[in-house]
C-alpha cells in the first residue's frame, strides 16, 4: 500500500476528490492512503502564519520555509524510513511523465508539497525536495490540482484498482501506458441526417488477431 501524505493551506479542496470513483474505492479496498495535513497547523506564532514578503521585493507573498521543514519533518518520523519521495510542485520543474507514475507508484510513501500564492521559499526546493515537478508548462494557483493529478496517476497502476489485472498486464509497457483508439455500442451513430460515424469494421469481425494487429498499428505508448 502506497501513503499519500499532502502539505496545503487549503486542505478541503480534497474533500470531493477523495470521495469519488475508484480514488474513494482504492482507500476502502486499502490499496492508498491519504493523508492531508494543514500547513498552518506547523506555523509558530499565534496568527499561524505561513508566508512572508520575498526578500529583494516583489508583489505578492512567499511561502515560508520553517513550516514546511516542521511537517516535512513530522510525515517523515512516521514512515518508518520506508521507501518515500518528497516532491515540491513548481513550474519550473520536471514536466510529470507516466513513468514517473509508474515508479511512484512502487513506493511506500510520497509527499507532495503543494505551492501557492508567488511561490515557495526555494530552500525548500533546494534543501528539502527529492523532486521538483510541474504537471505542464503553465502556471497554476497552486499545487493543490497537481497532487490530485499525482495521486490518480499513481492510483490507477496500482493492482486491484482497476477492473481485472490483465488490463495492467496489457497496456503498461516498461513504465509507459499503451493507449489506442476504443469504440463502443452504437455500431452506427447518426447524429443528424445524412451523417454516420460507423465503428471500423475489424473490430465488429471477431477477428482477434487482425483486432490485435489494428490496435497496433494505431497505438500510442504515453511515457
Amino acid at each position: 500500500m502506497i501513503t499519500f501524505h499532502i502539505i496545503t493551506i487549503f486542505p478541503k479542496i480534497f474533500d470531493s476528490f477523495l470521495q469519488e470513483s475508484f480514488i474513494r474505492k482504492a482507500q476502502k479496498k486499502k490499496l492508498i492512503k491519504v493523508k492531508i495535513y494543514d500547513l498552518r497547523q506547523f506555523a509558530e506564532d499565534k496568527r499561524k502564519s505561513v508566508d512572508d514578503r520575498p526578500y529583494g521585493g516583489g508583489l505578492g507573498m512567499v511561502l515560508k520555509v520553517e513550516p514546511i521543514y516542521k511537517a516535512v519533518k513530522f510525515i517523515k518520523s512516521k514512515t518508518k524510513k520506508q521507501k518515500s519521495k518528497i516532491v515540491l510542485f513548481t513550474p519550473r520543474g520536471k514536466q510529470f511523465t507516466q513513468k514517473m507514475a509508474y515508479s511512484f507508484s512502487k513506493l511506500k510513501h510520497l509527499i507532495l508539497i503543494c505551492g501557492r500564492y508567488e511561490g515557495v521559499d526555494e530552500r525548500v526546493a533546494k534543501f528539502i525536495a527529492d523532486l521538483k515537478i510541474s504537471i505542464g508548462p503553465y502556471d497554476l494557483m497552486g499545487g493543490e490540482l497537481p497532487a490530485m493529478i499525482v495521486i490518480e496517476a499513481v492510483t490507477r497502476l496500482i493492482p486491484g484498482v482497476i477492473g481485472k489485472p490483465q488490463f495492467l498486464k496489457e497496456r503498461i509497457v516498461k513504465g509507459g501506458f499503451v493507449e489506442y483508439p476504443q469504440y463502443t455500442r452504437p455500431e452506427v451513430f447518426s447524429p443528424e441526417k445524412g451523417i454516420y460515424w460507423k465503428v471500423p469494421k475489424v473490430l465488429l469481425s471477431g477477428n482477434h488477431k487482425k483486432i490485435r494487429e489494428w490496435r497496433e498499428r494505431r497505438k500510442k505508448i504515453i511515457e
